[in-house]
């Protein structure tokens, strides 16, 4: 290592260790600001008590919040000279989940749940932000804070940022995601794909009823479907190039309503994931043209519809490697690992197709948080928020002091 490297390294750290101290001296109020949020999740694009805190947050640290949509919250908080804008976000919405976690804070909300970690996310930038404008570490350029609503529903908000400006005046950007999948204090990077694009399709069989004693007068709709769940298989194993991973699953079938009568019509609805958008572009076509194929081979007919959800989440290597370099001042180089990139979906994608950034995991998973994100038993390792509010404010300065 050359001197020059040695002193911005030592630079770095320093500046790092600095916010440390001042995200750890606060670590007892971000824990309390997850738990404030957990007892009052509010459901996508319905965020407004939500809103109205963390707007109370960003006031109480000298910022100036404000809003592109009435659901979002965006303040700045800027340097002491020109240069880039990096900006932070965090999703703010909950799940429609019937909590049952039986903590002392749990969801005071009947049927709504912050069952993702997106109080943790939210309660982490806040305790960023904290740590920014408290602590006087110099930096040129300026920081923009982006707390989305809708992270959870297509359209989301995301998409609706996007279009609203939001990235107009920014450089690059940062997100990470509490991950249960991962043990505690670990942190898991990805310079390339690390979360699946996430499409959705309806198959409607038109066949031919008739009573169940007589099915050679008619087209069965479910025995049609029964070939198509499995015949859909075939597209990702042998239309699609193996190199390029991709999921199809059905995940509903409805048809009938008695248990002697073959219905006219069977319904299929499923989701689709992938990592490569060339294979977002080729599935459409290739379960269309399988739908009617395997209806008209029954004599049937088909109503294909397919909607294009979320992109995949495709991490730029620059920013990923500041990702690194911070984790591994944070976490020690032992703690900070490639991720496997997860087929879940996430509309972070839309600010990566536009401009530079980097998303990333930061596990959560101890004795006690056991459960899957979605599930009404899910918590998470409160020990990682001040983690990941050091994360987040070192990946800020780090890219405003390179400049990259």
């Amino acid at each position: 290592m050359d001197s020059k490297l040695a002193d911005s390294m030592e630079i770095y750290a320093a500046r790092q260790a600095q916010v440390n101290q001042i995200v750890d001296a606060h670590a007892a109020w971000t824990v309390d600001v997850r738990r404030y949020l957990h007892q009052y999740p509010e459901l996508s694009h319905q965020e407004s008590k939500t809103v109205q805190y963390i707007r109370e947050q960003l006031k109480n640290m000298g910022l100036s919040p404000y809003s592109y949509t009435g659901k979002d919250v965006i303040a700045y908080i800027e340097g002491g000279q020109s240069g880039k804008t990096v900006a932070l976000r965090a999703d703010i919405d909950a799940l429609p989940i019937q909590e049952e976690t039986g903590l002392p804070f749990a969801s005071k909300n009947p049927g709504v749940m912050h069952a993702c970690g997106h109080d943790g996310h939210t309660a982490i930038l806040l305790g960023a932000a904290r740590a920014l404008t408290e602590g006087a570490v110099p930096f040129a350029g300026r920081i923009k804070l982006i707390f989305q609503h809708a992270e959870e529903v297509v359209p989301g908000g995301a998409s609706e940022l996007v279009k609203a400006g939001v990235l107009e005046d920014v450089d690059a950007i940062f997100g990470l995601h509490l991950w249960q999948n991962v043990d505690s204090g670990l942190l898991e990077v990805c310079a390339g794909p690390i979360m699946a694009g996430s499409d959705s399709f309806a198959i409607k069989i038109h066949g031919k009823g008739g009573h169940g004693s007589m099915p050679h007068l008619t087209v069965d709709p479910i025995v049609i479907a029964s070939h198509l769940v499995t015949q859909l298989q075939t597209i990702v194993s042998r239309s699609l190039d193996p190199l390029y991973p991709a999921v199809i699953s059905v995940g509903q079938i409805q048809a009938g309503d008695t248990y002697n009568i073959i219905p006219d019509t069977a319904q299929l609805q499923g989701t689709v994931r992938y990592f490569h958008p060339d294979v977002q572009k080729e599935i459409p076509q290739l379960l269309e043209r399988l739908a009617h194929g395997v209806c008209a081979s029954f004599g049937a007919s088909a109503t294909v519809e397919y909607v294009k959800g979320d992109p995949s989440v495709i991490n730029d290597p620059r920013m990923n490697a500041i990702v690194e370099q911070v984790g591994r001042m944070v976490l020690g180089e032992e703690n900070v690992r490639p991720a496997v990139p997860s087929m879940a979906g996430e509309d972070f994608s839309y600010y990566l197709q536009h401009v530079p950034g980097a998303y990333f995991f930061l596990g959560i998973r101890n004795e006690e948080a056991v459960y899957s994100h979605h599930h009404p038993r899910f918590t998470i390792d409160e020990k990682m928020l001040p983690v990941g509010s050091k994360l987040l404010a070192g990946i800020a300065l780090t890219y405003l002091e390179q400049q990259v």
